[in-house]
């Protein structure tokens, strides 16, 4: 079963899907432990050498994008392209030790049974080898190094998300043994989403929600929390405040399997940076390196199909299990370009650098299906941005209403 699950992930053009496995503790440790001692193999052995650390890469150059063979879903993956970390190399030499050092720490946190949060690892590390690591963003680089060359997830590691992540509306969640948490009794401020990935695969939901919408801003979800919108059209309000985590993204992923007939719609600004959240909530994202397809959104079944389906491919018909996706197709529901004549013209923004940065990213990939690209060639032509917000210039109700008459409409791609 195991054999014919690794083969399944030899797909699309015989190009292999790359991805971090979740492992228990001991697992994890022994993973560790087999780097290290492939290190001193080599370091004692008759011809002694520093090795390099293979790692999986994480360039654009070594990312994929396909469309299920199964369904609509499409999604990102990292093929088995390798670069180096190598301690003879001056540019990458402190890297390299960054590993190690992080390797020596998770095992630490692992053996004592132990999670830690990105942060608190940051600060640890930092007064065990203030050298080597001075910011966040070293960790954080050095945390996908450490998944891209053990393979394995960061919660293997025994490293939690941060999250950001809210959700308030017509949902109820509740921990093994805990008490129910009804997240429509929840205040402006929404549930806070748990940081700890395995609780999250255990939460037991219960909704009568109708619709599930995604939310960029912090700001227009307390505003639709507190008009109690999800009363007003049955729904799940859930927000990660920006660009997602980890754990806004799991949970948005368990919904979408325990609840596969709700939409997932998108209230995101009219900019480059709105776009790039919601491609970032359906198609997930190469800046998660490995973890890009255990947090896309989908989630791998293996399915034995010796009966029930043959793939004929160069003339060779053959038995194959495949990684089907599990809807979670994220639909865009405003603001959108024929939302602008709701929005007066004083309200609109001129586009910044950053937003024609990220625009140039996102024309360039091939993740974006043709009616975006449409969008946001728009937003680009015209040089201007809008926000949720400007749709306030006609009453503060006004939000919940645009909202609920582009869901009866059916105003959403």
């Amino acid at each position: 079963m195991e054999d014919d699950c690794k083969s399944s992930l030899n797909f699309f053009s015989d190009q292999q899907l790359c991805y971090a496995d979740i492992l228990a503790p001991p697992e994890a440790i022994a993973r560790i432990q087999v780097a290290v001692l492939n290190f001193l193999r080599i370091l004692t052995s008759p011809a002694p050498a520093i090795s390099d650390l293979p790692l999986v890469t994480r360039k654009s150059s070594n990312r994929r994008f396909n469309q299920g063979l199964l369904t609509q879903t499409s999604w990102i993956f990292l093929t088995n392209a390798l670069c180096t970390r190598s301690l003879s190399r001056p540019n990458a030499a402190r890297a390299f030790i960054r590993v190690w050092k992080l390797m020596a720490m998770c095992s630490r946190i692992l053996g004592l049974d132990k999670k830690v949060t990105q942060r608190e690892l940051f600060y640890k590390l930092l007064c065990d080898s203030p050298d080597y690591f001075s910011s966040q963003s070293q960790v954080n680089r050095t945390i996908q190094d450490v998944v891209a060359l053990l393979r394995c997830s960061r919660y293997s590691l025994g490293i939690m998300a941060s999250s950001r992540g809210l959700v308030a509306g017509r949902l109820q969640l509740q921990e093994p043994n805990q008490e129910v948490v009804d997240c429509a009794a929840c205040r402006f401020s929404g549930h806070n989403i748990s940081g700890d990935l395995n609780s999250l695969e255990k939460l037991m939901m219960k909704t009568d929600a109708r619709y599930i919408i995604v939310v960029e801003k912090h700001a227009i979800f307390q505003r639709l929390v507190e008009d109690r919108v999800f009363n007003q059209i049955p729904s799940i309000l859930i927000t990660a405040r920006g660009y997602p985590d980890i754990a806004t993204r799991i949970l948005l992923h368990r919904m979408s399997r325990a609840f596969p007939d709700l939409p997932i719609l998108a209230l995101v600004d009219w900019n480059p940076a709105g776009l790039a959240i919601l491609c970032t909530f359906k198609f997930g994202s190469i800046g998660m390196g490995l973890e890009a397809y255990r947090y896309g959104n989908l989630v791998p079944v293996y399915l034995l199909l010796n009966n029930n389906l043959l793939l004929r491919r160069k003339k060779l018909t053959r038995s194959i299990s495949l990684c089907r996706v599990l809807a979670c197709n994220v639909k865009w529901l405003g603001l959108r370009g024929e939302d602008l004549e709701l929005i007066p013209e004083q309200a609109l923004v001129p586009l910044k650098p950053k937003d024609l940065q990220i625009a140039k990213s996102l024309i360039s990939s091939e993740i974006l299906q043709e009616n975006y690209r449409a969008e946001l060639t728009l937003m680009v032509e015209s040089g201007q941005r809008a926000e949720i917000e400007a749709l306030y210039s006609q009453g503060y109700d006004n939000l919940g209403k645009f909202i609920a008459r582009k869901i009866v409409q059916a105003n959403y791609i």
